[in-house]
């Protein structure tokens, strides 16, 4: 074997497809942040309410692109390289999201104004799409076998730096800024922050080895090689459809612990400064929750870690739901927030690797970017629209605790259908038997 094929990337290869990753999604997510000022901006309408669920309706347009770049996007990373592919995909979210900051506001231009916006957020979708998949596939592959539930928790954990990024801007420019100023053009800095980690970016990736030709002992390579597409996939359907259904869980609880920001803000009536806080919160405790998770289940195995975290969040939400709005003080916010964030996501930490681990190598790209994609598209993009839609129609702030338990049950099912990948469990099975 050469020696360019037993060569793994170095650690810090792995920290700069971490941090392309990162970058993407702040870009993506601060909308979500922004989205009652981006509303007003965009969407001005004598209803707060019809002028929020507009704007939250186009931060769902972004969705409805990311099927396509996954499958795009994706089928490039599987065929030509994982590293072209993030490449790519970062070099797209850039400049939607350089628009987004500079789109003019409806009262300048008119109709084009939201027009604009939408075309930008579908360009977002779009590269974000293709990005996780790509980006999945290289940090399993870059890893050590016996670290690779840690490593590849990276692909959450990066999720939840840029949540991190995005609620610390929120929380700075909303101290700083009047309220008007900072609905008038203080969210568009956010944007413009995103926008000059181009660059950066762009750099930090262009260095990532491939690792697309590296051996994969966890999938049999020469056979993956001989089929189509299709037909590994259609092989491999059943983890398809419990990976779908796991990710259509997984989105709904991280956008239903997203949106505590817009509900802390319309629904408790607190300040913004508190309200982006919570942001912070979800940031800090999703970065350390992700990486235990991951590596976690790189001792005791993936099962445990994803299915009994997942549990104990069903136990608790509404719990703590119902301190949040009874108390409607900083501390039940934070802390209720932190619990949450925490045992909700520990089990995501384990579940990426596990479910990559499951995908053979040939279409690991193409079916994780595609499946994510998906169900991200299908319940990522509505959540937050339905989660207010409840609010209204029956009146209860604790529509967003019930929505979350009930698609967290099918959920957990999923989880405890998904057989065990982890190499310290397979090399103890191996052994005894």
């Amino acid at each position: 074997m050469s020696a360019h094929a037993e060569t793994r990337p170095l650690k810090r290869h792995v920290a700069a497809a971490v941090v392309g990753n990162a970058l993407e999604f702040y870009d993506f997510i601060t909308y979500a942040f922004f989205a009652v000022q981006i509303g007003h901006t965009f969407f001005p309408s004598d209803s707060a309410y019809a002028s929020l669920m507009l704007s939250l309706g186009t931060f769902g347009a972004g969705f409805a692109m990311r099927p396509i770049g996954g499958i795009v996007l994706g089928q490039y990373a599987d065929r030509v390289g994982r590293r072209p592919a993030m490449l790519l995909s970062f070099a797209i979210m850039g400049v939607a999201i350089l628009a987004m900051a500079l789109i003019p506001s409806y009262a300048m231009i008119g109709l084009a104004a939201p027009v604009l916006v939408v075309i930008a957020r579908m360009a977002q979708g779009f590269a974000l799409g293709g990005e996780v998949g790509s980006t999945t596939a290289y940090l399993l592959e870059a890893s050590p076998t016996a670290e690779r539930g840690y490593y590849t928790s990276w692909q959450g954990g990066s999720q939840y730096v840029a949540a991190l990024a995005g609620g610390l801007v929120g929380v700075i420019l909303s101290a700083l800024l009047e309220p008007a100023d900072l609905s008038a053009y203080g969210w568009r800095i956010a944007f413009l922050l995103g926008a000059l980690t181009l660059p950066f970016g762009l750099i930090v990736r262009r260095s990532l080895p491939e690792t697309l030709h590296l051996t994969d002992k966890a999938a049999a390579v020469s056979e993956a090689l001989q089929e189509s597409g299709l037909a590994l996939a259609r092989k491999h359907l059943r983890v398809i459809v419990l990976g779908l259904v796991i990710l259509a869980s997984a989105t709904i609880f991280t956008y239903v612990t997203n949106y505590m920001t817009t509900f802390a803000q319309t629904v408790l009536h607190m300040g913004e400064t508190i309200s982006l806080a919570a942001t912070i919160v979800i940031g800090v405790t999703g970065i350390v929750a992700s990486l235990f998770g991951g590596w976690l289940s790189d001792r005791i195995g993936r099962w445990h870690v994803m299915v009994w975290p997942r549990v104990a969040y069903l136990i608790l939400a509404y719990p703590m739901y119902l301190w949040i709005v009874s108390a409607r003080s900083a501390t039940a916010l934070l802390l209720g927030t932190a619990v949450l964030s925490c045992v909700g996501i520990v089990s995501f930490g384990a579940f990426y690797s596990a479910f990559a681990e499951s995908l053979p190598k040939a279409i690991r790209g193409s079916a994780f970017g595609t499946i994510y994609a998906t169900a991200i598209a299908i319940f990522g993009g509505t959540t937050q629209v339905v989660v207010t839609w409840l609010i209204h129609i029956t009146g209860s702030p604790y529509a967003p605790a019930f929505y979350a338990i009930g698609s967290g049950v099918i959920g957990v099912i999923a989880m405890a259908m998904m057989r065990e990948t982890a190499p310290v469990k397979l090399m103890a099975k191996d052994k005894i038997s």
